[in-house]
């Protein structure tokens, strides 16, 4: 299994090749959409498909950035928490394509009208307040933050995540319920699901074994 021996414990420059991978890769699916623009293949309704495609991947990266704490006390590698920062990023760099698709195309830069819009639709309400929680953890994600902050009080910051991943859900859900297409809303609400009781799982298993030490 030597494939597998130098994934437990690969090299800073594997790493290094390993961040860069995934630095082109989550890119992609920008580049796809703007093939798509140059080929006039995002369909009859260009903004509509452009907004649920990177309201998708926002969804996917969240979803990515929230596995890699489970996969690591899984797997015992250590050098995946170097790629949180990185999709976090992404996660955040594509909703900030869907919140500018719908304030740009949608609205053309009005604010007025985009404030009416969001008061007045509850899933665009709940989609707005995830994008603004998202921002300071964006803010704070580098390692001059993490030392002004404090690591206690950047880790209860940054928990903040797992609000924005329910309020995003929510916001999927109720843009599907009107054409009643809830599949992928379950599908996300499901993965969600599994990665935070993984962590509450992990937190009361290290709690009971923590009590045996305070005791003694």
């Amino acid at each position: 299994m030597p494939f597998f021996n130098r994934l437990s414990n690969p090299s800073p420059r594997q790493v290094a090749a390993i961040k860069v991978v995934l630095f082109v890769a989550a890119l992609l699916p920008l580049v796809r959409l703007i093939a798509f623009a140059a080929l006039d293949k995002l369909g009859a309704n260009p903004v509509e498909f452009i907004t649920r495609n990177t309201g998708d991947w926002t969804l996917y990266f969240l979803c990515l950035t929230l596995a890699v704490t489970p996969l690591r006390r899984l797997t015992n590698w250590n050098w995946l928490i170097k790629l949180r920062r990185m999709l976090g990023l992404y996660a955040f760099f594509y909703v900030l394509l869907h919140f500018t698709t719908f304030f740009w195309f949608d609205h053309f830069f009005d604010l007025n009208e985009m404030w009416r819009d969001v008061l007045k639709r509850p899933f665009i309400t709940v989609g707005f307040i995830a994008f603004v929680l998202l921002i300071p953890l964006a803010v704070t994600s580098t390692n001059g933050m993490v030392r002004r902050l404090g690591g206690k009080r950047w880790q209860w910051l940054h928990r903040l995540v797992y609000v924005v991943a329910c309020l995003g859900i929510l916001h999927f859900w109720w843009m599907k319920a009107g054409k009643h297409d809830f599949a992928q809303p379950i599908l996300f609400g499901s993965i969600f699901a599994v990665l935070l009781l993984a962590r509450v799982l992990w937190s009361v298993t290290k709690g009971r074994a923590a009590k045996p030490v305070a005791a003694g």
